[in-house]
């Protein structure tokens, strides 16, 4: 086998960080009465949480705001959107948000089965990731999967977080793989894409919805079970 050690990025490439953070707010949503307050459907208030949460994320992968600023400033931006600009509601939705958010357990379709796959191959299979350590394993134990991997690397775990070459050499201490052995698998061109060709890795783009790419990755795929053609 080319590769022996395969690293999975977690939200949006295995677990369906989209369709959880929309069941999610759902519930808040109508826990907190915002429609009735608002006048606004969920609806609209989503589709304002989803492009701030991108913005936001960005920026605190280049470390200009912090974790808690993420978890804040995204729901009150949302709320602004709707003209309900409340900081303390915001703090609040930011937190019951991440208490509730890692009991969703959807996948992306075909997670489950190309894990099954994989292990079957005897690849040994680990994730790394920038959320946070507490989520992200109750995501994995909550959706089934966290029996498939051998370590489960987060960004504060290594100090640092992808793309930045540091969490990559992190990774592959921490594992004892060379990087000619590795495969990075993820959904972000970013964090998973450049970060892993800078640490040698050969990558695998997951492009569900087929976004146009700049960057060349060593594979792209549009669907996991796509990755049986590769591995």
């Amino acid at each position: 086998m080319k590769y022996r050690h395969l690293f999975f990025d977690l939200d949006h490439t295995l677990w369906d960080f989209a369709r959880n953070a929309e069941l999610t707010l759902e519930q808040l949503y109508e826990n907190y009465s915002l429609e009735e307050k608002t006048g606004a459907d969920f609806n609209s208030f989503y589709q304002s949480y989803q492009q701030h949460n991108l913005r936001l994320w960005e920026a605190y992968r280049n470390h200009q705001i912090s974790r808690e600023e993420l978890q804040w400033k995204r729901m009150w931006l949302a709320l602004q959107e709707i003209h309900y600009p409340d900081e303390t509601l915001a703090a609040r939705l930011g937190e019951d948000f991440l208490k509730a958010l890692p009991h969703q357990s959807q996948l992306m379709p075909g997670a489950r089965d190309i894990l099954d796959y994989l292990m079957d191959k005897h690849y040994h299979l680990h994730i790394l990731t920038n959320g946070f350590p507490e989520i992200q394993g109750l995501k994995l134990q909550r959706a089934g999967i966290a029996h498939y991997f051998e370590h489960v690397i987060t960004s504060a775990e290594a100090g640092c977080l992808k793309p930045e070459l540091s969490f990559f050499r992190y990774a592959l201490t921490r594992i004892q793989a060379n990087a000619e052995e590795s495969l990075m698998i993820g959904d972000d061109v970013e964090a998973d894409i450049v970060g892993a060709q800078q640490a040698g890795i050969d990558q695998v783009y997951f492009n569900p919805d087929q976004h146009q790419c700049t960057v060349s990755a060593t594979y792209i795929i549009h669907h996991l079970e796509d990755l049986k053609r590769i591995l």
